[in-house]
């Protein structure tokens, strides 16, 4: 049984040790004695540790899985759905309990953290809708002859998720791929793996049967174990590039379908013609929000032509940001490092630090911090403008002409996400329509799709086929089989007769 997180502030607490979930059991690894400590952003200090598994506890989540899928497949899709109707009503009566979780283990602001299990709930509400989208289609083809698609189970699927989201992203595979009829086994970031303890007991309380959901904890050998089990049949990932395109070779390799989404460097090209009062609060919330721990974060602002006007404003907002009250921690030490890396590189480089947030403090000892970070009169070669920072760093690039800020969008190996700001539907079609990036928006910072739509990139942000949500989420969890009947001779007869 895992206790309810009895935090409701910053306020430094402990909780327990993040252990394997198999067959509805609690269990340490089965010979592996390694742990890591689970730390808190905010402090710098440990609240708990988390086991690190190894191949033969994926075996045992396998075997705990295969033997649960035999009756869970069997299940309507109506009763599997009422789990998630279950879940929604326990997360929102735990909703303060799991937002505190997720701040605590990953350094968001309580705010920040709270947006992130309600997004979670609205995957679970896709999840209860399922049983009314999922009717493949049934038509009479010739006389007495009908054809029909319906839905089947693979049977155990996995998926790997990253430490920025560690209740929401889950929620991206685990309805489709439960409602689905598979049993599902889940590998959290071992930084952030305690939203993922009560996550498997919320889905106990709501009904789902023992064995359904495993729960195995550890690293890189856990994911290549998940890649390479013979009885795995589809796999999940979400992380960065270098580790999705990794997992994704090595999935497929073993004849598993795969969808594994990496990194980016999302641009928001800037016209003059932009809503001063939309632009400066979107852009300052993309870059900032989440300390710029998401894949959605601007991260490149193209200024098309004359908009210092806006450029001054946009400095002026996130200076005025306070460090541990409005903008969290990053995650690690070394994520500190790396980002005033990226930023020490610009200011030798030739590039102005016009705002400069290395050495911060948000009024915690020992925290990990990094404030708002402007970097302007950049080019597009520079590392700061090609590569991924991942924290509240905004690259600015100034360019003359609409076209050439295209060009430089697409220039960039990823294709994750891409906005632009005007008042101009002119201005906007053409941006839709001309960069590559699978997720856009016209006047949003951060264009993440809502339910029902689909959550995936192009490019180097994407390896696979399809999206990670939405309808093609639970089409990768499934596979379609195709019904062809006759029941009765015909008097009447075509060439299918």
């Amino acid at each position: 049984m895992i206790p309810a997180f009895s935090a409701r502030s910053y306020e430094f607490k402990t909780f327990v040790p993040a252990r394997n979930f198999i067959g509805g059991e609690w269990r340490d690894p089965l010979t592996s004695k390694a742990t890591l400590p689970v730390m808190n952003p905010r402090f710098g200090k440990p609240i708990s540790h988390v086991v690190m598994s190894a191949a033969d506890d994926v075996a045992a989540a396998v075997e705990a899985g295969s033997a649960a899928f035999q009756s869970w497949r069997k299940w309507p899709v109506r009763d599997r759905a009422q789990v998630f109707h279950k879940l929604r009503e326990l997360m929102h009566a735990n909703l303060a309990e799991l937002s505190w979780l997720v701040s605590h283990e990953n350094g968001k602001l309580y705010s920040e953290a709270e947006a992130e299990v309600l997004k979670a709930v609205e995957c679970i509400e896709y999840g209860c809708s399922l049983p009314n989208e999922a009717d493949g289609g049934k038509l009479e083809v010739s006389r007495g002859v009908t054809c029909e698609t319906v839905y089947e189970p693979l049977g155990v699927v996995a998926g790997v998720v990253p430490f920025n989201f560690p209740m929401m992203v889950p929620m991206w595979m685990i309805p489709q791929a439960l409602a689905g009829g598979n049993a599902f086994i889940l590998k959290p970031s071992e930084r952030v793996p305690l939203s993922s303890l009560r996550l498997a007991q919320l889905l106990g309380d709501a009904g789902l049967p023992a064995g359904v959901f495993n729960l195995v904890q550890g690293g890189r050998e856990v994911v290549e174990a998940l890649c390479d089990h013979p009885m795995i049949k589809a796999f999940g990932f979400v992380g960065s590039t270098r580790v999705a395109k990794a997992s994704y070779a090595r999935a497929t390799a073993s004849g598993k379908r795969a969808l594994c989404l990496g990194g980016a460097k999302n641009h928001l090209i800037v016209v003059p013609d932009a809503d001063v009062g939309v632009t400066v609060e979107n852009i300052v919330a993309s870059f900032t929000g989440c300390a710029g721990q998401r894949c959605m974060a601007a991260s490149v602002l193209v200024a098309v032509g004359d908009v210092e006007h806006i450029i001054k404003e946009v400095k002026q907002r996130a200076a005025a940001l306070v460090v541990g009250k409005d903008v969290g921690p990053v995650t690690t030490q070394a994520s500190v490092e790396r980002i005033e890396g990226y930023i020490d590189s610009a200011a030798k480089s030739g590039g102005k630090v016009s705002l400069d947030g290395r050495g911060a403090k948000g009024g915690e000892a020992g925290g990990y911090w990094v404030g708002p970070t402007i970097l302007d009169d950049m080019t597009p070669d520079m590392p700061a403008a090609r590569e991924e920072i991942f924290g509240p760093v905004l690259t600015i690039v100034r360019v003359p002409t609409l076209e050439r800020a295209i060009e430089i969008q697409n220039s960039s190996p990823y294709g994750n996400a891409s906005s632009v700001y005007t008042t101009s539907g002119a201005v906007a079609q053409r941006v839709m329509e001309g960069v590559e990036a699978g997720m856009c928006g016209v006047n949003v910072g951060v264009p993440v799709p809502r339910e029902p739509f689909g959550f995936g990139g192009w490019n180097d942000s994407l390896f696979g086929h399809g999206n990670m949500t939405g309808w093609d989420g639970f089409r990768f969890w499934t596979r379609q089989r195709k019904i062809t009947s006759k029941w009765a001779l015909q008097k009447d007869r075509n060439w299918m007769s």
